[in-house]
């Protein structure tokens, strides 16, 4: 499939932080809204400052770029930015990450954040189709107790929450050192993911798999070292929310070419194509396909089936599942 043909089918973006589609030109007006100087003097120095060598490299740029974060407005804004660019790429469905620690911990309150993406998300839905569902990510460099204590500030929001998930920083955090958050997270009649094995090693899978829980795992890359890891992920069917470009911004791989996309296919592994940060990432979840099935050489069929695993590995419905199939059936015959 060419270019044009990818983004027209229909699709599912599983792996998306909304924070890290933050563009550099939307981060200067919002500074300038709300009066907050900004460590940079252009969009241009912004962007020379995105090469990273490594996870914390690029959350160190992240959380300030957050800062500029502060309104219902402002979340508003941010969200309806991403969800334009999703729908030019072709996506229907989003399941969006939100890091609420990095904005409460400023004195921005949940309701203020949760309220901002509730109203975009509602607009996207008015304005394309596009639905989607948000997903508490807790920040594992802060300790389990300030994770469950975010939980509880979500109780009142629990009708826009769907999942709960763990980002920022894996290495030195392991799964296991949020297995009460967890666990009261699945009280709350929450869906659990988590990031795991994108830097950190395949043990952190295992964890996640038998600690946590989870229903999803975020990135997963490292599985392959593990054979019985990679066979337990096959039989179980757990979708790997897999990012080609934050792998290779992030130097994850090092080179698209290496990409391990095509062998998590070969190896019966359920993997899907998201863009994780795409303002810092250089692309949203079109120009990631681009990448990767350039890179690694995917064929018409793998395409159709990463886009496929979009909708059978995400959070909807059976039946909202099944007319999203349908409709990307419809796609793939014209």
């Amino acid at each position: 499939m060419d270019t044009d043909d990818i983004r027209r089918l229909p699709k599912a973006e599983l792996h998306l932080h909304i924070e890290g589609s933050l563009e550099p030109e939307l981060m200067f007006a919002l500074a300038k809204r709300n009066g907050i100087a900004l460590p940079f003097p252009t969009v241009e120095a912004v962007r020379a400052a995105y090469e990273f060598s490594k996870l914390q490299d690029f959350l160190d740029i992240y959380y300030q770029g957050a800062g500029v974060l502060v309104s219902e407005e402002d979340f508003h804004d941010l969200a309806m930015a991403y969800f334009r660019r999703a729908h030019a790429d072709g996506v229907v469905h989003a399941e969006i990450f939100f890091d609420p620690q990095t904005h409460t911990e400023r004195g921005v309150p949940m309701g203020t954040v949760v309220g901002g993406l509730a109203s975009a998300q509602r607009a996207a839905e008015a304005e394309f189709g596009l639905s989607s569902k948000l997903i508490l990510c807790l920040l594992r460099h802060l300790d389990e107790d300030a994770g469950i204590q975010t939980l509880k500030q979500a109780e009142p929001f629990l009708d826009r929450i769907v999942a709960v998930g763990l980002d920022s920083s894996e290495l030195g955090h392991p799964p296991s050192k949020f297995a009460q958050a967890y666990q009261r997270a699945g009280e709350m009649g929450l869906k659990k993911v988590a990031h795991a094995g994108e830097e950190g090693p395949p043990e952190y899978v295992w964890e996640a798999l038998d600690i946590l829980k989870v229903d999803r795992i975020d990135h997963g890359n490292r599985a392959l070292e593990d054979p019985k890891l990679v066979e337990r992920l096959r039989a179980e069917g757990m979708t790997l929310t897999v990012c080609p470009l934050s792998n290779l911004k992030l130097c994850v791989v090092d080179a698209m070419t290496a990409h391990p996309l095509k062998r998590m296919l070969d190896l019966g592994l359920k993997a899907t194509v998201n863009s994780d940060d795409p303002a810092y990432f250089g692309g949203y979840v079109g120009s990631n396909f681009d990448a990767v099935s350039e890179g690694v050489g995917l064929t018409d069929a793998q395409i159709a089936t990463l886009v496929r695993n979009s909708f059978t590995g995400s959070f909807l419905s059976e039946a909202e599942v099944a007319a999203r199939i349908s409709s990307l059936d419809q796609a793939l015959r014209a």
